[in-house]
């Protein structure tokens, strides 16, 4: 019911910076607005981790091994999601992903089909 896209990886050397776009598209009668939106990343042998998170009126939520370094917002008006990668470390390496989350009556998870990003030299 919603389409996500991300876009906005790459390569870059440590210390740099990226920023990630997500754009989401809904079916008729859902809003964005609804929708608890986050970044997750995964790299092989570990499990998909939450980067950061945001409801749709703001408080931004990160993980400690970002915080500091990553901006998570977003444009309701627009549809759409960012995520300010800064101070990239190797560690950061990993395919992240777009996710959509809304509870209610169901629960309703929703994924992009990722963007890899890759720190080294």
């Amino acid at each position: 019911q919603v389409q996500l896209v991300e876009s906005g990886g790459g390569l870059v050397q440590p210390g740099g910076s990226l920023r990630l776009s997500c754009a989401a598209s809904a079916a008729s009668g859902s809003s964005f607005r609804t929708y608890t939106m986050g970044w997750y990343r995964q790299t092989p042998g570990k499990q998909r981790e939450l980067v950061a998170s945001i409801v749709s009126g703001g408080s931004p939520d990160y993980a400690g091994s970002v915080k500091g370094r990553f901006t998570i917002s977003r444009d309701n008006t627009k549809n759409a999601l960012y995520l300010q990668m800064n101070a990239l470390k190797p560690e950061d390496t990993a395919v992240y992903y777009c996710n959509a989350r809304r509870v209610s009556f169901r629960v309703e998870d929703y994924w992009g089909q990722g963007t890899q990003v890759t720190v080294s030299s």
